[in-house]
């Protein structure tokens, strides 16, 4: 006996609250995510967690409903929700996203809030390489407005999407179409932060197929058993970072000690550091020269 609820049951739902709760029991019919429900409901219109609680009792408008299914089809058929709503939140903030950019993570988000809280009170030049949607280059200079910052990425199509996003927040980065420091080898910085692709190729069978599928490979894998990008880093930054500069960028959690003996050869005088993430894992690589 088949007993997974089918999505055209939905359309027989009135209220938001029935709408959602039928949604709910779908997903889990299908053991899918049940929290992706409310999640798109929410996200979709703009609703808070309360304004939705408020609105449980209304009748869902045939145009919001239509909407609202499409998106569980969506997301049925694999594709990450972010892409589907076109958004994730970093920092508080909503940043756009698409195919074309990495959907934001939590681990990510950690580290940023570590560094951003620990830097002095001084102005600082700052470039983000590999910046996809641009949530560390704009959410570092909308907490440090006094800051310099550049962007940089190989991708326009990535490009395009963080410059609307600083337009949107009304964040003043310069955005530059670079393959890592070709473009801005004239500058020099104070801090160069980066989240560059570090997965290797052979982790592909580990991974979540929703990501394989849909989010940007260049962004994602690197040769060298994922190294690639942190040797060829290792080599370019010692020309554009200012004497007592700073190097914060995420790595692979396997990947500490690796990186770590690149950039003690590359800065044999420099205090490095491993952060651990909050699973405990290795996230992020820390240099002061």
């Amino acid at each position: 006996m088949n007993t997974k609820m089918k999505l055209e049951e939905l359309y027989e739902k009135k209220t938001i609250r029935e709408v959602l709760m039928g949604a709910s029991s779908f997903l889990n019919s299908h053991h899918r995510e049940v929290f992706a429900a409310e999640w798109l409901l929410r996200e979709r219109n703009d609703w808070s967690k309360t304004q939705l609680i408020r609105r449980y009792p209304e009748l869902m408008s045939k145009e919001t409903k239509k909407i609202f299914l499409s998106d569980l089809k969506l997301f049925m058929e694999g594709l990450p929700i972010q892409y589907i709503i076109g958004h994730e939140w970093f920092y508080d903030r909503k940043f756009k996203v698409n195919p074309s950019t990495l959907i934001p993570r939590p681990e990510t988000e950690e580290w940023f809030d570590r560094y951003i809280k620990m830097l002095p009170n001084q102005p600082f030049e700052v470039i983000d390489i590999g910046t996809g949607s641009g949530v560390l280059a704009i959410s570092h200079k909308l907490e440090r407005q006094y800051d310099q910052v550049l962007a940089v990425d190989i991708s326009s199509n990535a490009l395009k999407i963080a410059k609307e996003n600083a337009a949107t927040l009304d964040a003043d980065v310069k955005f530059y179409k670079s393959d890592l420091t070709q473009a801005v080898k004239k500058h020099s910085f104070d801090l160069i932060i980066s989240n560059p692709p570090y997965i290797s190729v052979d982790e592909k069978s580990v991974m979540d197929q929703s990501v394989l599928d849909h989010e940007p490979s260049i962004a994602l894998f690197a040769k060298e058993e994922g190294l690639e990008i942190y040797r060829r880093l290792a080599e370019e930054l010692p020309a554009i970072l200012k004497p007592k500069g700073k190097i914060i960028m995420e790595i692979g959690y396997l990947q500490g000690t690796s990186v770590y003996h690149l950039f003690e050869k590359a800065f044999p005088e420099a205090k490095i550091e491993i952060w651990k993430d909050m699973a405990g894992q290795d996230r992020v690589v820390y240099v002061t020269t």
